[in-house]
C-alpha cells in the first residue's frame, strides 16, 4: 500500500515590501511522503516571493512533468514555472521553451556544487536562479505545525517569518537573474 501525503494548512499574512504586495494567503499543501519539511517550506517561501492571483502549487514530487509551482495566464499560456531544489539542466531548458519565465530556488547542502557544475550551461538559458541558506531553511522547518498562522515580511531580498513557535529570517541570494 502506498504512503499517503501529509496535509499542511497555512494562513499567511504576506507583506512583500519589495513588490508592494499585501495579501492573506490560505495554502493547503500535500507533503509527498519522500519530501522533507525543509523542501516543503521552500515551496511555501517560493509561493510568497511570487504571490499572484494565478499562482498555484502543483503536484511537485508526485508528478515529474510539472514544476513545484506555476502560473498560467487567463488564456491558458504558461507564464511562470518554478522548480525547487537542484533540477537537471535539461529540465530547466525544457521549461524555458514552454514558459515565459522560469525560476529555480535551491536550498540544501548540495546547492553550491549543483550551481558550480551547471552555472555555465544555465548562463545561456532564460532562467532566474535563487539560493536560500540551508541553516536558515532548517530553522524555518523547526517552526512548522500541521495547521498554522504565520506572518511573512519580505524586504531587501530577505523574508522575516513569525509563527506561534518563534521567528526566523531567511535570506535570498540571487545567483542569476533574467
Amino acid at each position: 500500500m502506498a504512503l499517503k501525503p501529509t496535509i499542511f494548512k497555512f494562513r499567511i499574512a504576506l507583506t512583500d515590501l519589495d513588490r508592494e504586495v499585501y495579501d492573506t494567503l490560505n495554502l493547503t499543501i500535500a507533503q509527498h511522503p519522500s519530501e522533507t519539511l525543509e523542501r516543503m517550506m521552500v515551496r511555501v517561501l517560493a509561493f510568497c516571493y511570487n504571490a499572484q492571483d494565478q499562482l498555484v502549487l502543483c503536484k511537485g514530487l508526485s508528478d515529474t512533468e510539472e514544476p513545484d509551482l506555476w502560473s498560467h495566464s487567463l488564456d491558458g499560456n504558461l507564464e511562470l514555472w518554478i522548480d525547487v531544489g537542484e533540477p537537471a539542466v535539461y529540465r530547466i531548458k525544457k521549461a524555458t521553451r514552454i514558459a515565459s519565465a522560469v525560476k529555480v530556488y535551491c536550498f540544501n547542502t548540495k546547492s553550491n556544487t549543483w550551481w558550480d557544475l551547471g552555472r555555465s550551461k544555465l548562463a545561456n538559458l532564460a532562467v532566474s536562479v535563487f539560493h536560500f541558506q540551508w541553516e536558515e531553511i532548517k530553522a524555518l522547518a523547526e517552526l512548522v505545525q500541521r495547521t498554522m498562522d504565520m506572518s511573512v515580511t519580505i524586504t531587501d531580498g530577505s523574508a522575516y517569518i513569525a509563527t506561534e513557535l518563534g521567528e526566523c529570517e531567511v535570506s535570498l541570494q540571487v545567483l542569476q537573474q533574467q
